[in-house]
């Protein structure tokens, strides 16, 4: 598999995830067929690639995970506004 391939895989694997990816998981994907310095690499090209939109790629105690930026928050709290309690 060439990088750009392995690049989308990993994208979409940390995208669809509902929590943080550990690279030993992230090797499942290529059937260990990819060491670790290699995912680091790659999960670094990909951290590149994100940089100048909305949402970007970190690495946290338990795994790698997409989230959005610290100034997207404005916006994004629109969406998900706390509406107070009726009763």
């Amino acid at each position: 598999m060439n990088t750009v391939d392995a690049k989308r895989v990993l994208e979409a694997a940390l995208i669809c995830s509902p929590q943080p990816v550990a690279v030993r998981d992230l090797r499942m994907l290529f059937d260990d067929v990819l060491c670790a310095e290699t995912l680091k690499s790659l999960l670094l090209e990909l951290q590149q690639d994100w940089v100048s939109r909305g949402v970007e790629l970190i690495q946290v105690a338990n795994g790698w995970r997409f989230q959005s930026r610290p100034e997207m928050r404005v916006y994004l709290d629109r969406l998900y506004a706390e509406k107070p309690s009726r009763y």
